[in-house]
């Protein structure tokens, strides 16, 4: 089953899949159309094996930069749409005692960068709620796969990507950002064929990870990001414990 806010975009979809793909519109801010999506899988398809959490958009702009309503818009897309989708399906899931749920999250949902704080809160969150969801869900044998993509050959840099306004004291700090979000467009290093193909590879394996880092760019960039937590970490160890009750 695939959806879209529009499903006539989906069109080329059904042509390839030869009469196995089925549609049905889901705007994921609206938790009716999440619901009846799901049942309308139920129905045509009597179980639910796999749910991806795929919707949203890039962003980017310095945190002042940003408009606390497109701040809270991206927000419903890319967490509380992901998880009103998810809250749907794991009544189905849990009923028989078996599925996986694909929450599609990026590097940035453990690193964040400057120009990214928008797009990364909400990778970030996601990253938390499913974190703690795939401890509560593995009794009834559901599993979660976190996926953490670098940099896709995908609309994500093209029109699909939001820019704040611009102040100009933040060119010192955000300028390479959204230089290099236009510059990628059409030259994103990632293959999403092969992407698709390794989450498929992960989700048939007998011990699948919680988080599955894509691209050599995002094992790179993830790598890094660690080693200076673990360096953070040691350096301010002895303060850090002196800190409980005597």
């Amino acid at each position: 089953m695939a959806t879209a806010r529009r499903p006539r975009q989906l069109d080329d979809l059904i042509t390839i899949g030869q009469g196995r793909v089925r549609t049905a519109p889901l705007d994921v801010t609206d938790d009716a159309q999440a619901l009846a999506a799901v049942e309308q899988t139920i129905a045509e398809f009597g179980r639910i094996d796999v749910l991806v959490n795929n919707a949203g958009h890039g962003s980017v702009g310095a945190v002042e930069e940003l408009d606390l309503a497109e701040l809270r818009a991206l927000m419903d897309v890319m967490f509380f749409g992901a998880v009103a989708v998810t809250k749907a399906a794991l009544p189905h899931m849990r009923a028989q005692r078996s599925g996986a749920i694909v929450q599609l999250s990026s590097m940035g949902g453990q690193l964040s960068m400057p120009g990214f704080g928008a797009y990364c809160s909400a990778k970030f969150a996601l990253e938390g709620l499913s974190e703690a969801l795939a401890a509560e869900v593995a009794p009834f044998g559901v599993r979660v796969l976190i996926v953490e993509p670098g940099a896709f050959r995908t609309e994500f840099g093209g029109h699909r990507m939001h820019r704040s306004r611009i102040i100009e004291d933040y060119a010192v700090s955000t300028a390479s950002t959204r230089a290099a979000v236009d510059a990628m467009d059409g030259a994103q290093p990632g293959d999403p064929v092969k992407a698709a193909r390794a989450i498929l590879e992960a989700l048939g394996s007998t011990e699948p990870p919680l988080r599955l880092a894509l691209g050599n760019d995002a094992v790179d960039h993830l790598t890094a990001h660690h080693e200076l937590l673990r360096a953070e970490l040691a350096r301010w160890e002895k303060l850090s414990r002196s800190t409980d009750l005597d």
